[in-house]
C-alpha cells in the first residue's frame, strides 16, 4: 500500500471539504438563508471553535470546510502544517518562528463565516 504525505493529505481533505462547500452552496440556492440560520452554527459547533481553539484531527475537517464557505478558501500549506503538527503529537506551541499558530488561522466569525479560514496570511 502507498503511504500518503501530508501534503497530499491536505490535498485531500481541501477537496473534500470543496465538494461539501458546493454542497451547502446548492442547499443555500434552493433554500435561501439555510446556510446562515442553520449549516454555519451547526458547523461551527461540530468544529469546537469556541473550545478548542487549536484544531484536533476530529476538528481539522470541519474547519476546512468552514474556511471554504468564506470568501477565501483554505491555504493547503497551512493546513499541511496543522497536519503535521497533529500528527507528531506536538503542541501549538511549538511552532516555527515566523509560523502562524492554528489558533489564529481559524477564528469564530459571523454567521455568514466569512472570516474563517485557513487563508493566506499575506
Amino acid at each position: 500500500m502507498a503511504e500518503i504525505s501530508t501534503q497530499q493529505l491536505a490535498e485531500l481533505l481541501s477537496g473534500i471539504a470543496r465538494a461539501q462547500a458546493a454542497v451547502i452552496q446548492g442547499i443555500e440556492s434552493a433554500m435561501p438563508g439555510t446556510r446562515g440560520s442553520h449549516v454555519v452554527p451547526a458547523l461551527q459547533n461540530a468544529a469546537h471553535l469556541l473550545d478548542h481553539p487549536d484544531p484536533t484531527l476530529v476538528d481539522l475537517p470541519v474547519r476546512i470546510v468552514l474556511s471554504y464557505m468564506g470568501r477565501v478558501g483554505p491555504d493547503t500549506a497551512n493546513i499541511e502544517r496543522d497536519l503535521e503538527r497533529l500528527l507528531s503529537g506536538a503542541t501549538p506551541a511549538t511552532t516555527l518562528p515566523g509560523e502562524t499558530p492554528a489558533r489564529e488561522l481559524v477564528a469564530p466569525s459571523d454567521s455568514a463565516g466569512d472570516t474563517l479560514g485557513f487563508s493566506d496570511p499575506k
